[in-house]
């Protein structure tokens, strides 16, 4: 009789190098036929919103979402599976950090950090500064202000300020510093453009539309380690959350999450394929995220009640 699964490393341990080998190998060609998907969907939004279809004041939300949401190709590249191919993980990372406003390489440590004290409140870098424990916190996380502030704030620190991060390596300082400075230059050459030429189509199809479309993140992120146990198991400390496929492909396969910390080595496209290994594991899942904020929003209003 085999010894019962309890963590992710007895399950990965159990896994045939077959599968290991079938799970992990990367493609340039998946990465880049996702990738064309958003693409397009961002096209079409962009170009309704250009022409001044009907309803295109709502398509902004929209464009938003599908904007924002880049956070989570941003964080693939982190990983360097969306492709095969490192240059292209590279390149496709850094366009993703210009339009969430978010250093390619800092987040690269600060994420790399996440996964080595994933949900531990002495480590996790995620879990500095808590997690709303009222509902004017939780709606003031959810507007997206707070996170807009630290990007901003990271760029700012890393670009002319004295970083020091206990993520970052003394050899990575340098490389954050240019990365930011680099970003700074080129969101003053765009701002300066705009103000020269007096063209505010960025203002309509990338600024305010982030804007718009943080919050949809913000309460998709939430339900990743939110009231999950501070534990060292992948498969307790993180939360697979069972969706629509819009979902699944909006985010890149990451509501597959457990599964995702379990092994991130395994590309995007091959997590639901994990998930049928590593389903019956899971300590933690949801049915969906509008029930995960309504547990949320529920445990948020009896905590008030008690104080």
């Amino acid at each position: 009789m085999s010894k019962p699964i309890s963590n992710h490393k007895q399950l990965l341990a159990s896994l045939p190098d077959t599968l290991r080998q079938e799970l992990t190998c990367k493609s340039d060609f998946r990465g880049l036929a996702k990738l064309s998907s958003h693409i397009v969907a961002i096209g079409f939004s962009t170009f309704w919103i250009v022409q001044g279809l009907p309803g295109w004041q709502g398509m902004m939300v929209l464009q938003g979402i599908m904007l924002v949401f880049l956070f989570t190709l941003l964080h693939e590249t982190s990983h360097s599976t969306v492709f095969k191919t490192q240059w292209l993980n590279a390149t496709v990372g850094w366009i993703c950090s210009l339009i969430v406003i978010l250093p390619p390489n800092w987040f690269r440590f600060f994420h790399l950090a996440h996964h080595r004290h994933t949900h531990d409140p002495e480590k996790d870098p995620e879990l500095e500064g808590g997690k709303p424990e009222t509902l004017s916190q939780y709606l003031w996380a959810v507007s997206g202000i707070p996170v807009w502030k630290f990007h901003l704030k990271t760029i700012a620190l890393n670009a002319f300020g004295n970083p020091n991060y206990d993520y970052v390596p003394p050899s990575g300082l340098l490389k954050i510093k240019h990365e930011a400075r680099i970003m700074v230059g080129l969101y003053a050459v765009v701002f300066l453009w705009m103000m020269v030429s007096g063209n505010l189509a960025l203002v309509w199809l990338w600024f305010l539309p982030v804007l718009l479309g943080q919050p949809f993140l913000r309460l998709y992120l939430m339900a990743e380690h939110d009231r999950c146990p501070h534990v060292s198991s992948m498969l307790e400390n993180t939360r697979t959350t069972f969706t629509n496929r819009f979902v699944r492909w909006l985010a890149w396969n990451m509501p597959y999450h457990a599964e995702h910390h379990s092994y991130p080595s395994v590309p995007f496209y091959q997590l639901p394929k994990f998930h049928e290994v590593a389903k019956e594991h899971l300590r933690v899942t949801e049915n969906g995220y509008v029930q995960f904020q309504r547990e949320k929003i529920a445990t948020l209003e009896a905590t008030g009640e008690q104080a």
